[in-house]
């Protein structure tokens, strides 16, 4: 009798992450108020560790965390740590693709409730070119290419709300066969914040958002 091989195979991908290091005043500024720069740093560096923890818990060939600052605590075992390209994001993007080594996801750290499964979504090529996440704001939180090329992303606009279309259009006039993953929600205002602990409620996020306002609850009512 043949016992079936039910292990299951490493996907040979580079999951990228882009992120700033959490520093007061550098991150998560829209987020003041009502946040404080201070906890508006702490908000972005719990995002960044459940970011970081999805990454880790894919079992993926190679990770990548793609830095604007210093390393610190909150980066898992496993991961590199490589510094951000000069320039626009576009740049930095096409830059972050151009330094894997066959098929790739980026992701960004305002995505806290991303879960392991859909980063392996996204590094799953067999009927797929190219993996496009869009975002709610119009933008998008993740992109997977089979073959990366970065002129696929120099010259996109980036942060306005035309940046999905225009680079979901720049991967299909190059001919590529794009799948969608699900539409997620970024953290950038407060009441993004709210919504997307709502829907990752166990992870660090989730944990430090309710804490933030029952500080402030219990500090009113003073």
């Amino acid at each position: 009798m043949t016992v079936p091989d039910t292990r299951r195979e490493t996907p040979q991908g580079t999951l990228l992450v882009i992120a700033k290091e959490p520093v007061p005043g550098r991150v998560k500024t829209r987020l003041t108020p009502p946040f404080t720069p201070q906890e508006a740093a702490r908000l972005a560096e719990a995002a960044l560790a459940d970011t970081l923890a999805a990454a880790a818990a894919a079992p993926v060939a190679r990770r990548v965390l793609v830095l604007d600052g210093r390393p610190g605590p909150w980066v898992p075992p496993g991961f590199e740590v490589v510094p951000q390209a000069a320039g626009g994001l576009d740049e930095r993007l096409a830059a972050a693709f151009a330094g894997a080594d066959g098929p790739a996801l980026v992701i960004g750290m305002d995505t806290p409730q991303v879960t392991p499964g859909l980063l392996l979504q996204g590094l799953d090529f067999t009927s797929a070119d190219a993996w496009f996440g869009p975002a709610e704001d119009g933008g998008f939180w993740a992109l997977g290419l089979a073959a990366p090329d970065p002129e696929l992303l120099r010259g996109v606009p980036m942060s306005v709300p035309e940046t999905g279309r225009e680079q979901r259009r720049r991967l299909t006039d190059a001919g590529l066969t794009v799948r969608d993953l699900p539409v997620l929600r970024d953290v950038d205002r407060a009441d993004d914040a709210r919504a997307v602990a709502a829907l990752a409620p166990g992870g660090r996020f989730a944990a430090l958002h309710a804490a933030l306002l029952g500080a402030a609850v219990e500090g009113a009512a003073r």
